[in-house]
């Protein structure tokens, strides 16, 4: 099993990891929009994206945006979408994304890793909790759709 920062050259394996993710969060399958976001991702340079694969096959990714702290004046990174294929579940894909996202904001100098997940993806908050991500108890967060 290998993981590493994906470029151009995964983008098909990515995008159909990133087309699974959001049918995981009851989203249409849209193959083409989905290649052509992760396509504009890796081109812009505008997130990171780790991926695993096992002999081959594309089984897991994750993907982070940057963005910045201005009360510590530092570095952060969002990890936006993080997903293991059905077939590759329970075999500790998942704590190595983690792990390598991790690492990656600690070489990066960043102040801190945050992340959502939905209310009932009890897994995925099992996954974080047991790698030392904290439940937010002080602020609320809002979102104004523009949609």
């Amino acid at each position: 099993m290998q993981i590493y920062q994906a470029t151009m050259e995964d983008l098909e394996g990515v995008a159909n990891l990133f087309n699974l993710y959001r049918v995981f969060y009851e989203q249409k399958s849209d193959i083409e929009s989905a290649r052509a976001y992760i396509m504009e991702r890796l081109e812009n340079k505008d997130s990171v994206i780790f991926v695993v694969k096992n002999n081959q096959q594309y089984v897991a990714f994750t993907q982070l945006y940057p963005t910045f702290s201005s009360i510590s004046m530092k570095r952060a990174w969002i990890l936006n979408d993080l997903y293991v294929d059905v077939e590759a579940r329970k075999q500790g894909i998942g704590e190595m994304l983690i792990q390598k996202v991790m690492e990656y904001g600690i070489q990066t100098g960043a102040k801190s890793i945050t992340l959502s997940t939905a209310p009932d993806n009890y897994s995925a908050q099992r996954l974080y909790e047991r790698n030392g991500y904290v439940r937010d108890t002080q602020f609320y967060q809002y979102e104004l759709s523009l949609e």
